[in-house]
């Protein structure tokens, strides 16, 4: 785009250098990918949101010229209980991780949402932990931020066991004060301890993060609601149903069933009287 002022650059000309940038080889002699056009393409049309909000700039013209690329989807590797049941057993010779991993999974907790938590997220009589901050370890430094979205901050109502574990856990430490960081482990000694359980173990290998798949789908497959599951992981309810759509069960043939009975005012097949809802 040269060094023209952002008034200067059209939508035409956006469209020429999206042209160009398509053609682009990558250090691997391959094309860009999708994904990388997607993002300098936004990263382009939020310089002309700037300009347009402080600068008083007429119109966003990367906007008009239309978005270039897409973003791949990541593939979604999760657990059944029965492997992580498999999973825990290997953990418990090392009873932080071991705590770590059941936070993680029966709670469906990000990463960095477990490794800020402190003793004064607790409360043992009611069962819950308060969702609050994020951990980041950032140039050398432990760093606490705000969680990921609003919807974040949220109680996590925890099960019986697990609250009596989480006690088990604090008394492992002498001083832990109140506010001192809980799992005072960085997300590399995770990942590591993730490799050492999957081995001895033989589950697959998935993500850290996958952990919140599995921990969503095995509430999918107990029966709740998208609504109660985004209350309880901090999502949107609409993405919720969106990205684990393909583990709902299918309520198509009861819709169809029952809307049956509600025209002709027969009785519900025999499929429903089974309780068949395929």
């Amino acid at each position: 785009l040269g060094k023209r002022k952002l008034s200067e650059i059209t939508a035409k000309d956006v469209i020429d250098w999206q042209n160009e940038m398509r053609s682009q080889m990558g250090k691997t002699g391959k094309p860009v990918s999708p994904t990388y056009l997607k993002t300098i393409h936004a990263q382009l049309s939020s310089i002309f949101n700037h300009a347009i909000r402080y600068y008083d700039l007429n119109m966003n013209p990367a906007k008009k010229a239309g978005t270039m690329g897409m973003e791949e989807a990541k593939e979604m590797l999760f657990w059944t209980k029965e492997e992580y049941m498999k999973f825990a057993e290997e953990m418990m010779d090392k009873p932080l991780s071991y705590y770590a991993f059941e936070m993680l999974y029966w709670c469906g907790i990000r990463e960095g949402e477990l490794l800020a938590l402190t003793p004064a997220d607790f409360n043992f009589e009611d069962q819950t932990v308060v969702i609050n901050k994020s951990y980041q370890r950032l140039k050398g430094r432990d760093v606490i931020t705000t969680p990921k979205t609003k919807r974040s901050n949220r109680i996590v109502k925890m099960p019986q066991f697990l609250s009596d574990e989480m006690q088990d856990c604090l008394n492992l430490y002498y001083s832990l004060k109140p506010d001192d960081r809980l799992f005072q482990v960085t997300k590399h000694y995770l990942s590591h301890e993730m490799n050492r359980g999957c081995r001895a173990s033989g589950v697959k290998r998935i993500r850290i993060h996958d952990l919140r798949h599995s921990h969503v789908s095995l509430l999918i497959d107990m029966g709740f609601t998208a609504l109660a599951i985004s209350d309880r992981v901090g999502h949107e309810s609409e993405k919720i149903t969106y990205r684990y759509a393909h583990l709902f069960p299918s309520k198509q043939a009861e819709l169809a069933e029952r809307l049956n009975f509600e025209r002709t005012g027969g009785e519900i097949g025999e499929e429903m009287e089974k309780g068949g809802d395929e």
